[in-house]
């Protein structure tokens, strides 16, 4: 009964576009999440992330689940992609990555500007996220999406092009220097 209560007051996060603000931030949400939520939703909303484990970890909601095997293969078909544009090999753990992915994932790499890049995947994320979305809209599971979109949307409005540019510029000279990184938030 408190997911009503709780989901009820929550603004729509539905037809904002990459320009407007937010009409809630993430510490609220979350302060609202610990008001209304059960200790176990907490802590699923604690390790609510845009970067999930590299191993697969279980969680007790099937949505978030679900999207931390999308944001894996898209992770992993980026590695892929970029590895043989560079002609380096990358073995991709025998993961089935669907064909339709790789086709956004070569498109998002062929990009010449980094940051168009980025917002065309995350449409792409926005649109997975979308396709999982639960019927319920008074569940947990509603709110662990919820969650993930004001994520997602935050993050697009924390991008700033010099610094991306910056970033883009010494990541790209670490990896052709053959040095390993690990992906960053």
């Amino acid at each position: 009964m408190a997911e009503y209560y709780f989901m009820s007051q929550l603004p729509s996060l539905d037809g904002i576009d990459d320009h407007m603000s937010l009409p809630i931030t993430e510490e609220r949400f979350l302060e609202l999440c610990h008001r209304f939520l059960g200790k176990k939703a907490q802590r699923e909303m604690e390790k609510l992330s845009l970067m999930p484990p590299r191993v697969r970890e279980n969680s007790g909601s099937a949505l978030i689940e679900t999207w931390n095997e999308g944001e894996r293969n898209l992770r992993l078909a980026l590695a892929k992609v970029r590895a043989e544009k560079m002609k380096k090999p990358f073995d991709i753990e025998s993961k089935n990555i669907s064909p339709e992915l790789l086709k956004t994932v070569h498109t998002a790499v062929d990009m010449e500007n980094p940051l168009e890049a980025e917002y065309f995947l995350n449409r792409h994320r926005l649109n997975f996220l979308e396709s999982i979305r639960p019927m319920d809209i008074f569940s947990e599971e509603s709110v662990f999406y919820y969650g993930l979109k004001l994520k997602l949307l935050s993050r697009m409005r924390r991008f700033d092009a010099e610094i991306g540019k910056a970033l883009y510029k010494k990541n790209y000279d670490l990896i052709m220097n053959g040095e390993r990184l690990e992906a960053t938030k």
